[in-house]
């Protein structure tokens, strides 16, 4: 099985170099990864579950790095052993090449060889599974690699005074003169002391803007509120 391919991911290349050399960063983005230890400054060791078509098997493989050129790229070998669904050896040649001071492209050839059950399965079947296995490594590490968006500063803002009521009157006296309070309403200002109160005058003193929005805007959204009650409990 032969497998070319590149990659670019947004980060300088001496921090993908580092990530390459990372086990944590490896583990995440290996899929079915269950761990990755460094066992010497130029190896490996890790463990995989694989599925392929019907068949699945955990590997245990060494990797070994040759021809190691901080930051550029190197050579790794290795191969790994899926008890009696066979076994996996190869290698692969991975360049780093720099595309700017916040760019890299992954460049990557990939031999190997498979054997026992696995090599029963057909190589069509075998050699889609390795190339779905390496985009999903690749956007994972990629993943890893990405600038953290930028924080959005939170702003508050204070309505105008030209959005404040207009049908207010601070301090002026009923036609009985006597005073009313501020923020009455003027249709309730016009109303003398002692006369009964009526459903309007109720409705009258509920404010225009609760916290500062209009009234429609709380009546509808309560209304929306109900509505979406009602479609959760039917369905």
């Amino acid at each position: 099985m032969d497998m070319t391919g590149s990659r670019h991911i947004e980060a300088p290349r001496q921090r993908v170099w580092e990530a390459l050399n990372d086990p944590a960063v490896l583990q995440a983005a290996i899929p079915g990864c269950e761990s990755v230890e460094r066992t010497g400054d130029d190896s490996f060791a890790a463990k995989v579950a694989v599925r392929i078509g019907p068949m699945s098997a955990k590997f245990g493989g060494k990797v070994t790095l040759t021809n190691v050129r901080p930051p550029e790229g190197y050579t790794i070998t290795g191969e790994g052993s899926g008890g009696a669904m066979g076994f996996a050896r190869g290698g692969a040649d991975v360049a780093l090449v720099e595309e700017g001071p916040e760019a890299t492209t992954l460049n990557y050839t990939v031999k190997a060889q498979v054997g026992g059950k696995m090599a029963q399965l057909g190589a069509r079947l075998v050699d889609s599974t390795a190339r779905q296995m390496a985009d999903q490594f690749f956007d994972r590490f990629a993943a890893q690699l990405a600038p953290a968006p930028a924080a959005i500063p939170a702003t508050h803002t204070t309505a105008p005074d030209s959005m404040a009521s207009t049908d207010t009157v601070p301090t002026a006296p009923r036609p009985d003169g006597s005073p009313i309070s501020a923020g009455r309403t003027a249709t309730a200002a016009l109303r003398p002391a002692n006369a009964k109160r009526t459903i309007w005058d109720t409705l009258d003193a509920i404010p225009r803007q609760p916290m500062g929005l209009p009234i429609n805007l709380w009546i509808g959204g309560a209304v929306m509120l109900g509505v979406l009650t009602l479609l959760f409990v039917v369905g």
